[in-house]
């Protein structure tokens, strides 16, 4: 069976420099934030052009600290994709927001800046705008939107490290970027963990002390905060493998440029990538409308695929009762419904990427 993402593979490719990082922190005796997490901040800042890291949990707690560090607050309105992980959602709900969907462009695939005016009301404090499956959205057009209405922005790019729009790296375009090392992600812990970069200094530092209880000093809160910090163990993986991530993403995109070229002409409609646009692959997306039927033969012939996301957000049990907001969302449904993500990875050998193709023509025919 071709697996659709070997997580394994990392840690055989690097694992004495692993073991050896996770015994390094284990032997300092330093085990809540310290040095270690210190080091990594400082390594991602300059890696994303950023002048600020702050490592936080996990990529909701950075999508939620951030919201709170610009002072989102119950009853306000932020603007978020009708399409993206649920993750983007909830960290709005969580600061008692109330997320407002804007539809994607439907190549693409991310939100569609064109669409975001007519969301505005003066209920709208921010935007979010998320980097889907790793490719960068249109910054530039959003940005200029958020600062026409002077609304803070927040990017969630959980899935896009490593990703440059218009030859930059993503990292420090808006006020926060919210960051996942979920393993399975282009940067990945061995555990959950996340961060914020911003060039703010004064958003970095209400997020450092969000992310501790609400306290810059031991024993003194100064607000309502959270138990939300990067784990040193994991800060030492990701430095390993922060080292190897342009490496690996390369890879990545080589996967996709065989994709690219080879299922060209099939009945699947392809990822499109503006010219300004360099991703880095985190998922390979296509559309299919039987795509059960897809799957289910792929799945045969000793292939593995996912869906992401075969629910919106707003198709959620989770927001049912706000259901009557989110109506007339026809391309974030037809999105859902048609999605198919391709076996692709760092570690997916070219003979497994040859087979996928020869398998996808081969149910194609059938």
């Amino acid at each position: 069976m071709i697996p659709f993402l070997d997580l394994g593979a990392a840690y055989r490719e690097l694992e004495a420099e692993i073991n050896d990082s996770v015994k390094r922190v284990l032997q300092s005796g330093w085990y809540i934030l310290g040095e270690e997490v210190e080091a990594f901040e400082s390594e991602f800042a300059v890696y994303c052009n950023a002048a600020h890291a702050v490592g936080v949990a996990n990529g909701l707690d950075a999508l939620i600290l951030s919201l709170r560090a610009v002072g989102i607050s119950p009853g306000d309105e932020v603007i978020v994709p009708s399409n993206t992980f649920i993750a983007t959602w909830l960290a709005v709900s969580a600061v008692g927001a109330v997320p407002v969907a804007v539809e994607p462009d439907p190549l693409t695939h991310n939100i569609d800046p064109t669409r975001i005016q007519t969301a505005i009301s003066p209920r709208t404090k921010a935007i979010i705008a998320v980097h889907l499956y790793g490719q960068p959205a249109d910054l530039d057009a959003i940005l200029d939107v958020a600062r026409r209405h002077k609304l803070f922005l927040i990017e969630d790019a959980a899935q896009a490290q490593g990703a440059r729009y218009k030859g930059q790296r993503i990292g420090a375009h808006a006020d926060a970027v919210c960051w996942s090392f979920y393993p399975a992600k282009n940067l990945g812990a061995m555990g959950d963990g996340g961060a914020v970069t911003t060039n703010s200094s004064d958003v970095a530092d209400a997020i450092r002390m969000l992310r501790n209880y609400g306290s810059r000093e031991k024993y003194k809160n100064d607000v309502k905060g959270l138990n939300s910090r990067l784990d040193p163990i994991q800060a030492a993986i990701l430095r390993v493998k922060l080292s190897c991530l342009d490496e690996w993403n390369g890879r990545r995109k080589a996967i996709a440029k065989l994709y690219l070229e080879q299922l060209a002409g099939l009945d699947l409609i392809l990822p499109a990538v503006p010219d300004w646009a360099d991703p880095v692959w985190h998922l390979f997306v296509v559309r299919v409308r039987e795509r059960e039927r897809l799957q289910e033969r792929l799945a045969g012939m000793g292939v593995s695929t996912q869906i992401h996301y075969p629910l919106a957000p707003f198709q959620q049990k989770a927001y049912a009762e706000q259901a009557h907001a989110y109506t007339g969302l026809e391309i974030a449904e037809r999105l859902a419904a048609e999605v198919l993500s391709l076996p692709i990875g760092p570690h997916q050998a070219i003979e497994d990427t040859k087979a996928v193709l020869n398998s996808i023509r081969k149910a194609a025919e059938l």
